[in-house]
C-alpha cells in the first residue's frame, strides 16, 4: 500500500498521463431516450372485478383474491379491484396475462408469516440461479400485459417466519450455488419443505409488458420487487419501507426495456440493483440485462445503486440519471468475483446528488470466492459525469483481479465537497479524470496502468 499525503497528492496528479477524452455522450443519451420510447405499455381491458367484501372475506382473502384473478383472466382480463381495508392474506396471489391488480387507496394486503403458505414449490431463480422453491408472495410466471398498481399497501408481515431463516439459509444457499456452477439440471434443484430459502415479495418470471405503479411495499421476506426475464416494464412512482435482511428495492435480472423513475427506496440492502445470474448457471442461460434507464429514483439503503454481483449473464446500455443518493455504504457499487464470469459495459451516470457513503464508487471485483472457479468478469466502458457530493469516506476503490483490470472508465465534472481518501486502486487501466473537483484539489488526467493500491488523503 503506497501511502500519499496531502501534499504530494498533488505531485501525483501532475504525474498523471494526459487524458485523450472519452467520446462525446450525447448519443448514448439520445439511445436512453430511444429506450424509454420503445417500451411498450401492458394492453389490459378496463372492465372491473370486484373481490367479495365482508368480514370473513378480509381474514382469508388469498382464496377470493386468486378465483377473482382466475375470473378475469378466462374472461379475457381486466382490472382487479382490492378495496381500502386491510386484508389478510394466507398464501401467494399469482398473478395472470392481462390482468391489473389494483389496490385502491387506503388498501393493504397483509401477508401470512407462515412458510407452508407458499408451497407446493414454483420455478424461479434465487440469488441468479434458477431453482424450484417457496413461492414468492406476489408471483407472476409467464405472463404478458400484467400490472401491480393504487396507492395501497402490500405487506410482507414483519413477524413473517421467514425472517429467521437469513440464520438458517447457509447450507442451502451453499448448495444451490454448487448445483448450479456444476449445471445439475434445475428438476433437481428443489429447496421445499426444511429448506430455508427466503421468497421475495414481488417476482415477475418471464414476463413481457408489466407495469409496477404507485404502492407501497414492506416488511420483505427477502428482495422487494425482482423482474427476471421480463422486457418492456415500467417501475414508476413505488415507494419502498423494508428494511429486513436482503431487502433490495427493485432487482432487474436479465431483463430489457425497463425503465424505474420516481421512486422512493428506503432499504435495509441495496437501492435498485442490476443483475443476470450467477456463475455457470447465468452464463448458461446466457440472457443479459440491456436497455435499461434508471432516474429520477430517492435512494436510501446499504446501496444506493448497484451492479452484480450476479452478472454472469453480462450487462451493457444502462443508463442512471438524475438520481438521489442519500446515505450508506456505497453510493454506486459495482461487484463481482472469480464464480462469475460475465461483462459489463455501456453504463452511463449522470447528474445524481449523493449526499453522505462510506464508498462514492467501489468497484468490488474481489467478492470472495465459493467454488473456486476462475471466470474473472470484465467491467469496461463507464461513463461517469456531472455529479454533485456532500461527504463520502472514499471517492473510488477499485479491486479487480490480475490480468483483468477495470478499465476504460471516465469520471468527469463531478465535484466533492469532502472526502477522507481519493483513491485505492488494484489492477485498473485507463480510468481518467476530467475536471474532478475533490475538496480543493482538481483532478484532470488518466492512469494508464496500476496495479498496485494507491491510496490518498485529502484535507478541505
Amino acid at each position: 500500500m503506497i501511502r500519499f499525503t496531502t501534499q504530494t497528492a498533488c505531485i501525483l496528479i501532475i504525474l498523471l498521463l494526459p487524458w485523450a477524452s472519452l467520446a462525446s455522450t450525447n448519443d448514448d443519451w439520445k439511445l436512453a431516450g430511444t429506450i424509454v420510447s420503445s417500451i411498450q405499455s401492458p394492453n389490459i381491458p378496463s372492465v372491473t372485478f370486484s373481490i367479495d367484501d365482508n368480514s370473513h372475506t378480509r381474514k382469508a382473502a388469498r382464496e377470493t383474491i386468486q378465483q377473482t384473478i382466475d375470473k378475469a383472466s378466462q374472461s379475457g382480463g381486466g382490472i382487479v379491484v382490492i378495496p381500502k381495508g386491510r386484508w389478510l392474506v394466507n398464501g401467494p396471489i399469482h398473478l395472470k396475462s392481462k390482468i391489473n391488480l389494483h389496490l385502491e387507496e387506503g388498501a393493504e394486503l397483509l401477508f401470512s408469516g407462515e412458510p407452508s403458505d407458499y408451497l407446493p414449490v414454483v420455478k424461479t431463480r434465487w440469488e441468479g440461479t434458477e431453482v424450484f422453491t417457496y413461492s414468492p408472495l406476489i408471483y407472476a410466471n409467464n405472463v404478458e400485459d400484467v400490472a401491480i398498481t393504487g396507492n395501497g399497501i402490500i405487506d410482507g408481515n414483519a413477524d413473517s417466519t421467514f425472517i429467521s431463516w437469513y440464520d438458517k439459509q447457509t447450507d442451502d444457499m451453499h448448495a444451490l450455488r454448487k448445483m448450479g456452477f456444476d449445471s445439475v439440471p434445475v428438476e433437481q434443484r428443489v429447496f421445499g419443505e426444511g429448506h430455508y430459502l427466503r421468497p421475495p415479495l414481488i417476482q415477475f418470471f418471464h414476463a413481457k409488458r408489466v407495469l409496477l405503479e404507485g404502492y407501497t411495499a414492506k416488511n420483505s421476506p427477502f428482495w422487494v420487487n425482482h423482474l427476471v426475464y421480463t422486457s418492456h416494464a415500467v417501475v414508476r412512482d413505488v415507494k419502498v419501507e423494508s428494511h429486513l435482511y436482503n431487502n433490495d428495492g427493485l432487482d432487474i435480472e436479465s431483463s430489457e426495456f425497463v425503465l424505474a423513475e420516481n421512486n422512493h427506496f428506503r432499504t435495509g440492502d441495496d437501492g435498485i440493483v442490476i443483475k443476470s445470474g450467477r456463475d455457470a448457471d447465468g452464463r448458461n442461460i446466457g440472457v443479459p440485462s440491456t436497455d435499461i434507464v434508471v432516474r429520477k429514483n430517492d435512494l436510501g439503503g446499504e446501496d444506493g445503486i448497484g451492479l452484480g454481483s450476479e452478472m454472469s449473464g453480462g450487462i451493457k446500455r444502462v443508463f442512471f440519471e438524475n438520481n438521489v443518493l442519500r446515505e450508506g455504504d456505497s453510493a454506486y457499487r459495482f461487484k463481482s468475483n472469480l464464480d462469475r464470469g460475465g461483462r459489463v459495459e455501456m453504463i452511463r451516470i449522470r447528474g445524481s446528488r449523493v449526499a453522505s457513503f462510506k464508498h462514492l464508487f467501489w468497484f468490488q471485483l474481489n467478492y470472495p470466492s465459493m467454488l473456486n472457479g476462475y471466470f474473472p468478469a470484465t467491467y469496461t466502458d463507464i461513463i461517469i459525469e456531472d455529479l454533485t457530493v456532500e461527504d463520502v469516506g472514499t471517492v473510488l476503490e477499485i479491486h479487480a483481479p490480475d490480468g483483468v483490470p477495470v478499465h476504460n472508465v471516465l469520471f468527469k465534472d463531478i465535484s466533492i465537497k469532502n472526502a477522507d481518501t481519493s483513491l485505492i486502486l488494484e489492477n485498473a487501466r485507463d480510468i481518467t479524470f476530467d475536471n474532478v473537483a475533490i475538496g480543493n484539489q482538481t483532478w484532470n488526467g488518466t492512469f494508464s496502468s496500476l496495479n498496485t493500491s494507491a491510496k490518498s488523503k485529502n484535507a478541505n
